[in-house]
C-alpha cells in the first residue's frame, strides 16, 4: 500500500496494481492523477474538483449527482467517464468503496448547503476514510482518517473532537491549504497534546510525501 498526500484535500492511494485518487481539486497539481485508474470527488467546490486535473488522466470518475451535473455543464467531454453514486452505495472501483453522508458542513447560515459525500475505502485489511467537507463519522471503525485540518467551516475544537469521534489510530491531516504554517503548527500541537494520550496519532505531510507505517 502506498499513500501520498497531494495539495490540500487530495490523497492518492496505490494498492495491488490499482491507483485511486481522492479530490484532486484546484489546489492540487495534475501530477496527482498521473496514471490513475479511478478518481473520487466528494463535492463541487473548486478545491476538490478541477476539470483540468480530470482531463490530465483517463481515470474513471465516481461522484455524487451534484458534482456530475457540474461536470456535464462545464466539462461535457468528461461526462462519458462519470459514474454517479449516492449515500449508502457500495461499489468496487479498483478498491471497495462505501459512500458516506449527504451534506457539506455549514459555512454560514446565509450560505446554502451543498451536497457532500465522503468515502470509506477498503485497502487490503485496512479501512481509510475521506469525509470531504463534513464532520460525519463513518459508522464503522477505520484505521486511517483523512482529517480536515483547516476550513472556513471548521474550528480547532471541532477538528480535535472529530478525530476523537472517529477514533482512528492514525490520522492524516488534509484540507490544510487555508492555514499558514504557524496556524497548522498550532493545530498539530493541539492534536498531539489533546488526542495523543488517547492513542490517536496525528501526521501532517508536505505535498508529495508518503504516509508510512499504516
Amino acid at each position: 500500500m502506498r499513500i501520498t498526500k497531494f495539495g490540500h484535500a487530495c490523497v492518492r492511494i496505490e494498492h495491488d496494481g490499482s491507483t485511486l485518487v481522492l479530490d484532486p481539486g484546484g489546489l492540487t497539481g495534475p501530477e496527482s492523477v498521473e496514471g490513475a485508474d479511478t478518481v473520487l470527488i466528494t463535492h463541487e467546490h473548486f478545491d476538490h474538483y478541477s476539470a483540468d486535473n480530470l482531463r490530465a488522466c483517463d481515470a474513471a470518475i465516481y461522484t455524487i449527482e451534484a458534482v456530475a451535473a457540474q461536470i456535464r455543464a462545464d466539462a461535457p467531454d468528461l461526462a462519458e467517464r462519470l459514474t454517479v453514486v449516492q449515500p449508502g452505495d457500495e461499489f468496487t472501483a479498483g478498491l471497495p468503496v462505501r459512500v458516506v453522508g449527504e451534506d457539506h458542513a455549514i459555512i454560514h447560515p446565509d450560505i446554502p448547503r451543498i451536497h457532500n459525500s465522503g468515502y470509506v475505502l477498503t485497502v487490503g485489511e485496512k479501512k481509510i476514510y475521506h469525509p470531504g467537507d463534513a464532520l460525519l463519522a463513518p459508522g464503522e471503525a477505520v484505521d486511517l482518517l483523512l482529517a480536515p485540518a483547516s476550513a472556513p467551516w471548521l474550528k480547532l475544537s471541532e477538528a480535535v473532537d472529530f478525530v476523537r469521534e472517529v477514533g482512528a489510530e492514525k490520522n492524516l491531516a488534509i484540507h490544510d491549504a487555508i492555514y499558514t504554517e504557524v496556524g497548522l503548527g498550532v493545530l498539530d500541537g493541539a492534536m498531539k497534546n489533546l488526542n495523543g494520550p488517547r492513542g490517536l496519532g496525528w501526521t501532517r505531510l508536505a505535498v508529495g510525501e508518503e504516509l508510512s507505517g499504516l
